[in-house]
């Protein structure tokens, strides 16, 4: 069986992680293509090095640009290599652009194609992310979802008999690497200057649309956090004038992924409007706020180990300091995303259902 894969941002990269590990144990071929998605190297290369991914076969070099600009390169760059390579399976990952145009790319060549992370649902039709991801389930021939309520959504869409319950291979990565930091085998943990780590911090990321560009809610956001500042944000706020280190805030690049556990882990909690991260800090066990009116990990809110957010201006300074800072909750977790081996069960689904 040769499977190629289509990453191109950070959370894909993370997922590749596992899944080339799974792939290395066997004698089917992987092929890696990079499109170039995230082209910063703190968002991109550092994640091959320091998670242990071979080096991409292919890279797009695709970059930035609107929307549909990045789709299209995507597109348009994909026939070549999928004519070349001829793979049983297309695999895409997430909800981003790379996920969608590969998707297509390979539909439209007859190939098939496989979705990691099919079903999540926000249900908010504003996010480029709820397209990518309900376009491409809807396209794809095999569906690789995360969780149960995962495959409600795909049965409630008619997509049922495509799908296939793995687990979250998130889980295998997250677990892996906290296991090395906390053995002290992980990436030694440089916080911004100005921070104590043996005093209380929280770890915050930003970088939605809805949370940059409006330079009222920005601002009202940049209190008592560390910013891990994705390029979005920093480009917005620059644009805006609003200067991000003041007060308590203290900025920082993006972290490579056993920084950002270790960060998460000496942590009091995590602030952020990312899909990827509030799971993170319910598998690291840390509180989460998020700053968002919904969220695909509905797992995540029992029991109040994240929170939602939608309007942090609304709340006055020491309610918001009591929500971000709240202590971890005395419940217990579940296991709802799987147990660390969702990897090996993809490579063990895709192989059975080679046409």
């Amino acid at each position: 069986m040769k499977v190629l894969s289509v990453v191109g941002a950070r959370p894909q990269l993370v997922k590749l992680a596992p899944i080339a590990a799974a792939f290395a144990g066997t004698p089917h071929e992987h092929v890696i293509v990079h499109t170039g998605q995230h082209y910063d190297h703190n968002l991109s290369d550092v994640f091959f090095s320091g998670l242990g991914i071979p080096d991409p076969d292919v890279h797009l070099g695709v970059g930035s640009g609107s929307h549909g600009v990045q789709t299209g390169a995507v597109l348009s760059a994909m026939d070549p290599v999928l004519e070349r390579e001829k793979p049983d399976w297309v695999l895409v990952y997430g909800d981003t652009n790379s996920t969608l145009a590969g998707a297509v790319s390979a539909v439209k060549l007859h190939i098939p194609v496989a979705h990691l992370e099919a079903g999540l649902r926000s249900f908010n039709r504003a996010m480029p992310e709820e397209h990518n991801r309900v376009l491409t389930d809807h396209a794809a021939d095999l569906l690789l979802a995360p969780t149960e309520e995962a495959v409600r959504h795909l049965r409630g869409e008619g997509l049922g008999e495509r799908t296939q319950l793995v687990g979250d291979v998130m889980v295998d990565v997250c677990y892996k690497v906290r296991d090395d930091v906390l053995a002290g085998r992980g990436q030694a943990l440089e916080l911004p200057e100005g921070i104590d780590p043996a005093q209380p911090y929280l770890v915050a990321t930003l970088h939605r649309a809805e949370n940059t560009d409006d330079p009222e809610r920005l601002a009202a956001l940049v209190l008592s956090l560390i910013l891990l500042a994705h390029p979005r944000l920093l480009a917005r706020a620059q644009s805006q004038g609003l200067k991000l280190a003041q007060g308590a805030v203290h900025p920082g690049q993006p972290l490579p992924y056993s920084a950002m556990v270790a960060a998460v882990l000496g942590s009091a909690g995590v602030v952020t409007d990312s899909g990827g991260l509030q799971k993170e800090a319910y598998l690291l066990g840390k509180p989460c706020t998020t700053l968002r009116t919904e969220t695909e990990w509905v797992e995540t809110l029992v029991d109040g180990w994240n929170h939602l957010v939608p309007n942090p201006a609304e709340l006055d300074g020491a309610a918001w300091r009591d929500l971000a800072t709240r202590p971890t909750p005395a419940f217990e977790r579940g296991e709802p995303y799987g147990d660390g081996r969702a990897a090996h069960r993809v490579v063990e689904v895709l192989a059975a259902n080679v046409r």
